[in-house]
């Protein structure tokens, strides 16, 4: 690619960028949502997060692994776990964290 590829590149993708997150304000009450729609969007933070942690949690090197071997699938199933008792973020994340930590050390020293 040449320098200007790359610029024109940039721009168009900062221009696209720029679009979709000012639809919002310039088209403001406009156009409705259907109430169906606006309850389904609820959801899409989740989906995002969980199509962003899934990966991570079930590949290695590119492979799936489902085996106790995989200390990040472990401790993301134990994360889980724990939120669905306590229901605080926070801790979920500290858990999962330290849970992750335990097993990596525990295998090193082991």
């Amino acid at each position: 690619m040449s320098d200007w590829e790359i610029w024109l590149t940039i721009a168009a993708l900062a221009l696209a960028t720029a679009a979709t997150r000012s639809s919002f304000w310039l088209i403001g009450h406009h156009i409705t949502i259907p109430k169906r729609v606006h309850e389904v969007l609820r959801y899409a933070p989740a989906c995002a997060l969980a199509a962003i942690i899934a990966p991570d949690l079930v590949l290695n090197e590119g492979q799936v692994q489902l085996a106790l071997g995989n200390y990040k699938l472990i401790a993301g199933v134990l994360a889980a776990a724990f939120y669905l008792l306590r229901r605080n973020m926070l801790q979920t994340i500290v858990f999962g964290m330290a849970t992750f930590t335990a097993l990596r050390l525990f295998h090193v020293f082991s």
